[in-house]
Order: structure tokens, then C-alpha cells, then sequence
């Protein structure tokens, strides 16, 4: 992780659009841990579905940031791992969504964890932006807190 005030700001729209992002995990997860927050309109198990979609989907997309990364970039020696690890999500996210919440929640919640180290090392080989990190990371975390506490509060 850069901790470097001098390394560049991360530009507001991937702020406003991460934030954003986030608000389907907060969502569904505050209907299973608190389900009267639904209001009726949200049962529990739609939620829990809800979550392990939207995660599954996510997850396969900061896949694609990769795959695109590896394709626009010259090619380099490590192409053919840089471009197996962008597809991994996608099929992580596939067998989440075969899975039992109470099962599927967690792999997920592992999924971003995997690919926040991913983006790490990319971001230390230059193959991202320098600010990529400082978007990341506060977004796993809060990502993965959501997924777990979803899991923790199945019905």
C-alpha cells in the first residue's frame, strides 16, 4: 500500500462511483442483520440472494480491471498469469452463487480479500494506477465486513 502524500489523488468519480458500489452490499446486509429494515418489502432470503449476486458480480468485475489492464498493456512475460488471474474471479463468484448462502457469503468475502492482494502487487509492478490502492483497500474492507456480517446474520 502507498502511504506517500505525494502519490496521486484517486480522481473523485472512481470515489463517487466506489461509494456508490457499495450501497447494494449495505443494503442487503442490513436486512439480514437488522430484517425489519426491509420493512416487509425485502424478506431475508431475497437479501441474502441479493448480496451473494451483487458480490458475485463485483467480484467478476474487478476481475475485468485486470484482464483489461493485461490487454491494453505491452505484452511482458507474465501476460498469461496477469490474464489467468482476472478470470479467477469470475469463476469464484460463479461457484458462489451454486452454494448455500451460509457458504457462498464467506467465499466471497475471500474473493475480494484475494483480489485486494492481487491489486497490491499490481499496483507495486506499476500495472495499475499508483492511486488504485487507495480506492481498494477501504472498499474491500467495508465490502467484506458487509459480506460476512450477512453471512453471520442468515436466517
Amino acid at each position: 500500500m502507498t502511504t506517500d502524500p505525494s502519490s496521486p489523488a484517486v480522481p473523485a468519480p472512481a470515489v463517487w462511483l466506489g461509494a456508490a458500489g457499495v450501497l447494494p452490499f449495505a443494503a442487503a446486509a442490513l436486512v439480514l442483520v437488522v430484517p425489519s429494515a426491509g420493512l416487509s418489502l425485502v424478506s431475508p432470503g431475497l437479501a441474502a440472494t441479493a448480496l451473494t449476486a451483487y458480490g458475485a458480480v463485483i467480484l467478476s468485475f474487478l476481475g475485468g480491471v485486470h484482464w483489461g489492464a493485461a490487454v491494453t498493456g505491452p505484452s511482458q512475460p507474465g501476460l498469461t498469469l496477469r490474464l489467468s488471474l482476472s478470470v479467477l474471479p469470475s469463476l469464484v463468484g460463479w461457484l458462489a452463487l451454486l452454494l448455500p448462502h451460509g457458504l457462498a457469503l464467506p467465499v466471497l468475502a475471500g474473493g475480494f480479500l484475494a483480489m485486494l492482494a492481487v491489486d497490491l502487487r499490481a499496483a507495486r509492478l506499476s500495472e495499475v494506477p499508483a492511486w488504485y490502492p487507495r480506492l481498494r483497500i477501504p472498499l474491500t474492507l467495508v465490502v467484506t465486513a458487509l459480506l460476512l456480517a450477512g453471512a453471520a446474520f442468515l436466517p
